[in-house]
């Protein structure tokens, strides 16, 4: 997801070689407990960031309907979604997006809510001067165009998973603005994350997306991260589902792990917090888990998140392709952050579906019905199946959702230089981090994501 990295990435290096820890060769610790004496700390109303000025325009136009947009995309028939419609279609639930704002779009009219702006300056949660939050948003619900071929049972073309769920849009982070004292330009970070929580679960999100990674080395992480994990699992205690993209390797701070998953030198948020959060990796049309997908034993599933489809932020059409910014060929557009919605959206279905579960109920339950075989560490239990979370019987032990707190995936964790890709990677880097060692203070959190370049 975000790039843009090149002074995140010297940042950390630095923080690396002062506190002498290893890139690559820590064995995984297990996530802080979470301190509940954090959350007074976290003010959950959003505000700017104080001199938060615009950097560059927003993003302009793409092309809209582009070559394969029109088409209905390998994704909803890999994960059969309309066939998942005949239990419903997310109807009464409230998917927070946490992106970089969501743009008003014609297949979201009427279920779009604003749910305020954590950067600034001068904008709102519906105003996305990037582009990838409302590619989140548009996987996640996106109506049936009316205008296209096909049934509204089984339409032609791009859907979204949960078409009836609404969307509240909170704007956290971008790439277009520059905040004094920062190492990059770009804003949002841990800090503002964990308020932005908060924030959506006080506005009755039902399900939170949160399509950004913040890859940190084991030595620092547990201190950075302590008010994220605690806003996380206020969430989750407040009956919210919370799911996270896994991470792309290459973009900010992210590195790919040892395949084994028996050491790691980094670890991931919020897809880290396990017990917490369904934290998604993600697959191409063969199945077959990107190289780039960053694997971990906290990896609860997988989904879809290759050759992408969804809606403009520029215009009533849809996007499958963005440009490098310095102009050239557009390339497809991929990452984790695309395959967290699917799964953000299938929990929309089933909550949906069975009111009565608990949060932990409807993450075990996608958990458990997409199992094929083997836990790995980069697809967690397998591709999520949302015909099977919302077919199995209770009294299936396979499927069963009445666990009491069960975890998705592994949940026994006790013991700016942009490549010729589709992508982008916005360095977040700031207040969020504070390592203490002597006098040093250095804040290195880069939430990564994988879509359009900044401009």
């Amino acid at each position: 997801m975000t790039g843009g990295t090149r002074a995140a990435a010297v940042l950390l290096g630095v923080v690396l070689a002062v506190l002498g820890a290893a890139p690559a060769s820590a064995a995984v610790p297990a996530p802080p407990a979470p301190d509940p004496g954090l959350l007074a700390a976290l003010d959950p109303a959003p505000s700017p960031l104080p001199g938060a000025t615009q950097r560059v325009a927003c993003v302009a136009p793409l092309r809209d309907d582009a070559g394969g947009a029109a088409t209905r995309p390998w994704a909803q028939d890999r994960l059969r979604i309309t066939d998942a419609w005949r239990w419903g279609r997310g109807a009464g639930q409230t998917v927070a997006v946490i992106d970089t704002g969501v743009a008003p779009h014609p297949r979201l009219a009427g279920r779009l809510v604003d749910g305020g702006d954590f950067v600034g300056p001068g904008r709102t949660g519906t105003a996305d001067c990037d582009g990838h939050g409302t590619l989140v948003a548009g996987i996640v619900a996106a109506a049936p165009d009316p205008s296209s071929p096909g049934s509204s049972s089984q339409p032609a073309g791009f859907v979204g998973v949960a078409p009836e769920a609404r969307v509240l849009a909170i704007r956290q982070s971008t790439a277009t603005v520059t905040v004094p004292g920062r190492a990059s330009p770009g804003a949002g970070d841990v800090a503002t994350l964990a308020r932005a929580v908060l924030h959506a679960v006080d506005l009755g999100a039902t399900v939170v997306n949160i399509s950004e990674a913040a890859c940190l080395p084991v030595a620092v992480a547990p201190r950075v991260l302590a008010p994220l994990r605690a806003a996380i699992r206020e969430a989750v205690d407040r009956d919210v589902v919370v799911v996270a993209a896994a991470g792309n390797a290459g973009s900010g701070a992210c590195v790919q792990t040892d395949p084994s998953g028996t050491e790691q030198g980094q670890v991931v948020a919020p897809a880290w917090f396990g017990d917490d959060v369904l934290s998604v990796g993600y697959v191409g049309q063969d199945g077959r888990p990107s190289p780039r997908t960053v694997r971990g034993p906290w990896v609860s599933v997988a989904a879809p998140g290759t050759d992408v489809v969804s809606l403009s932020s520029t215009g009533a059409g849809l996007v499958d392709r963005v440009a490098p910014a310095a102009g050239g060929t557009a390339e497809p557009i991929e990452g984790s952050s695309f395959a967290a919605p699917y799964v953000a959206g299938v929990a929309a279905l089933v909550r949906a579906r069975f009111p009565t579960l608990s949060a932990r109920q409807v993450t075990a339950r996608i958990v458990a019905t997409a199992a094929v075989g083997p836990r790995d560490d980069a697809v967690g239990a397998g591709i999520v199946d949302p015909v099977a979370a919302l077919s199995a019987s209770d009294g299936d032990p396979a499927a069963r959702a009445g666990v009491p707190d069960a975890g998705p995936g592994r949940v026994d964790l006790a013991g700016r230089e942009d490549s010729g890709s589709s992508s982008r990677s916005v360095a977040l880097i700031g207040t969020a981090g504070a390592v203490g060692l002597g006098v040093l203070l250095l804040g290195a959190v880069v939430l990564a994501r994988r879509a359009r370049r900044p401009p």
